[in-house]
């Protein structure tokens, strides 16, 4: 335990020297930093660890602790403890609140704690919110101090992803002492385990000293050539552990093609997205202050554009949507409009055209550093009168084998429906793409089948088709 001792009160003599905690590498003002304190007083902590009961030795940490940060105006420190009441009561209670020169009292009730109650984490990170002043601008963190969660709420992880939904705390911190079993830690917050009694005092520094800090990262984007990837990009970073967004931005370069740097927060594990089509995934990243980080991104892109073929006719056109979905798995990746250019990481795509009725176009592959076209028949027109009085009917489309629907292949024979008429209307104008198509017409006041009337007809590109009933 001298050894212990001595050695903290070494690193007291580095934070002296380093600086205030949560000072920035570059000369501008920083928000002050709020730290929440949460200290586990389960009837566990008597256990004896190695010089002494747990709670004994987290007394001493802490303690020596505040000392070092007594003279730091930039952190200002609560506490909040469980299982302390009474053996009947398990509550959780604020201790000392956040305040100006608040060290001596927190102090004082620290060395006055006495465990007696169950694990109740869940309950004060629930009461933790309220902690926090509503005014102010402030980094807000949360430090569990806990010998182990095996027998603590299981709806920790739950209550966990409520607080980093709030907005209101930026991280919340495990320092898991005495090598206990910590089940539920990874979903509670970034957890640091502290096995041996001599890591205590260390872990502690480490984790404010990161909370201060930020990590470099560079997005390396190149083609498939290894050319420097210019187009920007949307790009987006989840936390790991909750699946939170922590930071978008968009990836750029400048006008040296020198891609921009990123600063992020070292003590989450990152999953990144880059928005390509489909969007390009990592995850599990963690970056270090001590260095600038760069992530090596290589994304292979092509271009897909579908254009009418054949010649244009005399009426204005309309905007046709294409959609764009994987091929095979109908998950849908973009949408663009006829005649318009979409980028795509390489691969095989279904092209559904919005003509109607829809064409389809499956397994359309994309390469890199190249350009695919496809192209689609220009449509022709549809002139229909019907009867007076209110008509219902539908047209469908005759289909040969081997074309491609929506649905899959059709085969000799089959007709695929494309659309409902207007009941209301004595005549419509239709653009339909070409082909054989069958009208089904429904009377006002039928009521028998025979009355029904049908009428084949045929469609040609740029030309116009006129049926009257």
């Amino acid at each position: 335990m001298k050894r212990f001792l001595i050695g903290f009160i070494g690193l007291i003599c580095l934070i002296g020297h380093i600086g205030p905690i949560g000072t920035q590498a570059h000369a501008q003002q920083q928000d002050k930093t709020r730290l929440l304190l949460i200290l586990d007083c389960s009837n566990s902590m008597w256990d004896h660890w190695q010089s002494n009961s747990k709670i004994k030795v987290t007394q001493q940490v802490l303690l020596s602790f505040l000392d070092s940060i007594s003279r730091q105006h930039d952190v200002d420190v609560a506490l909040r403890v469980f299982g302390h009441l009474n053996k009947e009561q398990f509550g959780t209670r604020l201790e000392v609140p956040f305040g100006a020169d608040n060290i001596y009292r927190l102090q004082s009730k620290i060395k006055t704690l006495v465990p007696q109650g169950g694990c109740l984490a869940a309950e004060a990170l629930t009461d933790a919110l309220s902690d926090f002043p509503a005014t102010g601008s402030s980094r807000n963190l949360i430090l569990i101090i806990t010998d182990g969660m095996d027998d603590c709420d299981a709806e920790i992880c739950d209550v966990a992803r409520q607080v980093q939904l709030s907005g209101v705390v930026v991280q919340t911190f495990v320092l898991g002492i005495g090598g206990g079993a910590f089940s539920h830690a990874d979903c509670a917050g970034s957890l640091f385990p502290v096995p041996h009694e001599e890591e205590f005092a260390k872990t502690l520094y480490n984790i404010f000293r990161l909370s201060g800090k930020k990590a470099k990262v560079v997005l390396n984007m190149v083609d498939s050539r290894g050319d420097l990837y210019e187009t920007e990009h949307p790009v987006a970073f989840y936390d790991h552990r909750t699946g939170i967004i922590r930071q978008s931005t968009i990836y750029s370069v400048d006008n040296r093609l020198r891609p921009d740097t990123l600063l992020l927060d070292p003590l989450v594990t990152y999953d990144m997205a880059v928005f390509t089509h489909p969007p390009l995934r990592r995850e599990a990243m963690q970056f270090s202050i001590d260095k600038v980080n760069n992530v090596d991104i290589t994304v292979s892109e092509g271009t897909l554009k579908v254009h009418y073929s054949g010649q244009r006719p005399q009426w204005s056109m309309s905007t046709v949507d294409v959609i764009v979905r994987s091929a095979g798995s109908g998950e849908r990746v973009a949408a663009q409009e006829v005649g318009e250019t979409g980028q795509y990481l390489a691969g095989r795509y279904d092209v559904e055209v919005q003509t109607l009725p829809v064409t389809t176009m499956r397994g359309v592959e994309v390469r890199g550093n190249a350009a695919t076209e496809l192209s689609v028949p220009m449509p022709g027109m549809l002139v229909l009168s019907k009867p007076k009085g209110i008509t219902t009917g539908a047209i469908f489309r005759l289909r040969t084998y081997n074309e491609f629907t929506p649905y899959g292949r059709a085969l000799d024979g089959q007709v695929e429906f494309v659309t409902d008429l207007n009941p209301s209307t004595a005549g419509e104008r239709l653009l339909l793409q070409p082909g054989q198509y069958e009208l089904v017409l429904h009377p006002q006041n039928a009521t028998k089948y025979d009355k029904v009337q049908t009428k084949r007809f045929v469609i040609e590109s740029s030309q116009t088709t006129k049926i009257q009933f």
